[in-house]
């Protein structure tokens, strides 16, 4: 399993919401409310600045937190701009959102859907011809690329997921060569939506579709349709290969397998495009967050159809939708993406009726570890558990 999965669900278990036996199709409806918020009260603010204190510590350098929902909202902030000159944290700092990318992905397909310019039963070879070899023989549907069940394989990288790679950090790897590598693989043993296995090759390839259909770039397809009416004004995609992060940012630091702490701010995070390039704030990935389940962003029939509705599939569980995660247990449920980039690590999560929402960005030093990182721990159960 891909580690921010794995980094997602120890997050969720800690909350007592490990996914459930959730094979087949299953609803949430954006009626039912998680259980565990207390009922007409806002945020616990003591709880909240209690997770907070201690910043900087050898768990993050900083953290950004804002909480909301019907009952009153939050915002805080704690850490250090940078480990050098010992700032405080910028409150509204521009970070790297990492799979929280997927979602804006996701929609854009959603909004192609609507309006009738992308069949989701329609099929990769049909339109992205020559994408795919021979090899390929059963045909992999758009739905299946949203729902993560689509069988292609990994594609290359510049570094492990673990964090890595820091030595390849100016390099680039084009979405071209990411896919060209996964379809050199073949299949998977296992036949396109049989299987939910979480991996960015997907992602990767809708951007390609996304670009296909409209004879238009991905990233200004994002702007127009998603970030400009959602008024997401700090919201963008590094030119190209350029490892900066443009605006007000807190510097992000990752430590390596042989224990250097070391500066990750600058990074070329070309070969994630589509699937986690997207740098934003917290204030605009809650007007995303929240602006998706009004019904703003994909029109609600979709938005309950193929982002709210887990997939079927033949092998395992799946708890992956059309860009969200999916988690209940006795009632309690939440809607959910991870997203981590060496130095950043990124939540947006809701009850389904957006009684409580958080978005987080965590300076964390091991956000891309396979263990929850014991800032966003505390964080997650401020905001769902107290």
């Amino acid at each position: 399993m891909h580690a921010r999965i794995r980094t997602a669900c120890a997050a969720l278990v800690v909350l007592g919401l490990a996914a459930g036996p959730l094979a087949g199709t299953a609803s949430a409806s954006p009626a039912k409310t998680a259980t565990v918020l207390r009922d007409s009260a806002g945020p616990n603010v003591k709880a909240l600045r209690a997770a907070l204190a201690g910043l900087p510590d050898d768990d993050a350098t900083a953290a950004l937190v804002r909480v909301g929902g019907r009952d009153g909202s939050w915002r805080g902030s704690a850490g250090v701009h940078d480990l050098v000159s010992g700032r405080a944290a910028l409150e509204h700092g521009r970070f790297r959102a990492g799979s929280t990318t997927k979602v804006v992905t996701a929609a854009v397909v959603l909004q192609l859907a609507a309006e009738g310019k992308v069949d989701l039963n329609g099929h990769v070879q049909t339109y992205l011809p020559g994408l795919l070899s021979a090899a390929f023989k059963k045909p992999i549907t758009v739905r299946q690329l949203l729902t993560f069940t689509s069988g292609l394989q990994v594609g290359s990288t510049l570094g492990d997921v673990n964090g890595e790679g820091y030595e390849n950090r100016y390099k680039t790897l084009t979405p071209e060569e990411v896919v060209a590598a996964s379809v050199a693989k073949g299949p998977a043993p296992h036949a396109p939506g049989e299987r939910q296995q979480y991996s960015n090759i997907d992602y990767t390839v809708l951007g390609m579709l996304i670009e296909r259909i409209t004879g238009d770039s991905y990233e200004h397809q994002a702007a127009v349709r998603i970030f400009r009416p959602l008024g997401m004004r700090h919201t963008s995609f590094p030119g190209g290969p350029d490892p900066r992060i443009h605006g007000p940012h807190n510097r992000g630091y990752q430590r390596l397998a042989d224990g250097r702490l070391v500066d990750a701010t600058e990074w070329n995070m070309s070969d994630r495009w589509a699937a986690g390039d997207m740098i934003s704030t917290t204030a605009d990935l809650e007007r995303l967050l929240v602006g998706l389940f009004r019904g703003k962003v994909v029109p609600r029939p979709l938005l309950r159809k193929e982002m709210l509705t887990l997939p079927k599939v033949k092998e395992g569980v799946a708890t992956m939708s059309a860009g969200l995660q999916y988690y209940e247990k006795n009632g309690v449920v939440l809607w959910l993406k991870t997203g981590a980039r060496p130095g950043y690590s990124t939540v947006i999560a809701t009850t389904p009726d957006l009684s409580r929402t958080l978005v987080y960005s965590i300076n964390a030093t091991d956000a891309k570890s396979e263990d929850m990182n014991p800032v966003a721990d505390r964080v997650l159960r401020a905001t769902f558990l107290t």
